[in-house]
């Protein structure tokens, strides 16, 4: 009785149905083998002790000794069969154990198994298998790892990656890139890349890539909608198939923004300065062409010369004052500042310029709060507000200022006046360098064009913040908003 090993208590019917596909399999074709062979000689045999002997000897076969051949016979095949069984289910062990050594290769984690007989052929062979198993498993494994972190990389870059085949479809593209183009579908794997960006331009850079193998560079916006602006990088990479590419978005909005800001700046200081400079070279040649002699008008001249040049020494001051600001090396002294007293100080500094343009300064609620910073700042922050509410209001209008805690822990000043107002497309602006609603009024009542944009830079070197609300015909009101300061 044959009793197949098992883990676990032994199963008839798990037994009996590995027998089966055992028969099925390679002991089916030994026994098929060892019947035809055992047919055969049984043939033979007759053959020669009925026909050959009656034929040649004369005497026929006695029965008994048929039997006893026959008998022998079928002992024969019956052990004959027995070795083939043992021998098929030798090698179908075997066998079996380089099929999982095999399933190993093929990608699952390879068995740490014992060789049944390491010195036969195939105990070398699977000695061999199991090897080359583990070291292709840890070959896998470390390969798995290094696309792992190469694909995490990529997917958590800030620049956008995008990656196409030859045929310029779609690899691999990251969410930067997907954000960008403001994709709105499941699946972009295997999209042609001008369906899935529509711009000509990209397309014909990289098919140049793909079709040269040499890198190349644009500047392009991805979506129309938005007005991002990316400089793209193109590199061919060798693929099996051929070339393809990979493109990198760098998104340069920012830095486009502050390049034409910087370029306004440029062409505002330069018509900044060049206005008075201007009125003083004019007159002081007029002077020196003979006016020096003109009792009526030299004095005149002289006095526009002077109110020029102290323009130009107010626009040197403010850009000093930015440019320190900006840079964050401004000197004030952080100090815990009385915001009441910085308001009534102003207020001081500017009651003679409201009433020669009989403007009303209208004192609200004046909490005594503390904020800490440059009292120096903050004054120069809340007289640059006053000045513009006084300098754009009408005639008989008013100026309210007030302090107070709109919240737990937050001082705000309010200075609203009864002024033209400013137009609401011009409401994000006000704050830049040099940036005027009415360039000729602001040129009519003076001022340097840099007041609220120090006002900004003060306001956020306190850690506060300062909005606006305006409507034309009704006035302005500005709000600055600081963090107060605990009282010791």
């Amino acid at each position: 009785m044959l009793v197949l090993e098992t883990k676990g208590p032994p199963r008839t019917a798990d037994n009996f149905e590995k027998i089966l596909s055992m028969f099925r399999s390679l002991f089916a074709r030994l026994a098929l083998v060892a019947v035809v062979l055992l047919g055969a000689t049984l043939g033979a045999m007759d053959y020669v002790l009925t026909r050959y002997a009656a034929q040649h000897v004369g005497v026929p076969v006695h029965s008994e000794v048929r039997g006893a051949v026959l008998e022998i016979a079928f002992l024969a095949a019956a052990l004959a069969l027995m070795i083939a069984f043992f021998v098929s289910r030798s090698l179908s062990k075997k066998v079996r154990r380089l099929k999982r050594v095999a399933d190993g290769l093929a990608g699952t984690a390879p068995e740490t198994i014992s060789l049944y007989d390491p010195g036969d052929d195939l105990g070398s062979l699977e000695r061999s298998l199991t090897t080359v198993a583990g070291e292709l498993h840890t070959l896998v494994d470390s390969l798995r790892f290094e696309s792992a972190r190469r694909q995490a990389i990529l997917a958590n870059m800030a620049e956008g990656v995008l990656a196409v085949n030859r045929d310029l479809r779609v690899t691999f593209c990251n969410q930067a890139f997907l954000k960008a183009i403001e994709f709105r579908g499941d699946n972009f794997e295997g999209v042609p890349l001008i369906e899935l960006v529509r711009d000509p331009e990209l397309h014909d850079l990289v098919r140049g890539v793909v079709s040269s193998g040499e890198p190349g560079a644009l500047r392009l916006k991805l979506s129309p909608i938005t007005t991002r602006v990316f400089d793209v990088q193109a590199t061919a990479i060798a693929t099996l198939a051929g070339y393809g590419a990979i493109v990198i978005f760098h998104d340069i909005t920012d830095l486009e923004r502050l390049e034409q800001v910087r370029k306004d700046f440029v062409a505002n200081v330069s018509h900044e300065l060049r206005t008075p400079l201007a009125g003083i070279i004019g007159y002081a040649e007029t002077l020196l062409d003979g006016a020096l002699d003109d009792e009526k008008n030299r004095t005149q001249f002289v006095e526009i010369i002077r109110a020029n040049a102290v323009r130009l020494g107010s626009i040197a001051a403010d850009l000093l004052v930015l440019s320190e600001l900006e840079s964050g090396n401004d000197s004030g002294d952080q100090e815990i500042i009385s915001v009441k007293g910085v308001v009534e100080s102003a207020l001081l500094t500017v009651e003679s310029e409201a009433r020669d343009r009989a403007v009303k300064l209208v004192r609200d609620s004046m909490a005594d709060l503390q904020v800490a910073g440059s009292r120096l700042r903050l004054e120069q922050a809340v007289l640059n507000l006053l000045a513009n509410a006084i300098k754009f209001n009408r005639e008989g209008g008013e100026v309210r200022l007030g302090v107070r805690r709109d919240e737990p822990g937050v001082v705000s000043i309010l200075i609203a006046d009864t002024g033209v107002g400013i137009p609401h497309a011009d409401l994000p602006r006000i704050f830049e360098r040099f940036y005027r609603v009415d360039k000729a009024r602001s040129r009519q009542v003076g001022g340097t064009g840099l007041g609220l944009s120090i006002v900004k830079h003060v306001v956020e070197r306190m850690r506060g913040t300062v909005t606006v609300e305006s409507q034309l015909g009704k006035g302005t009101t500005f709000t600055i908003r600081l963090p107060e300061a605990r009282r010791t």
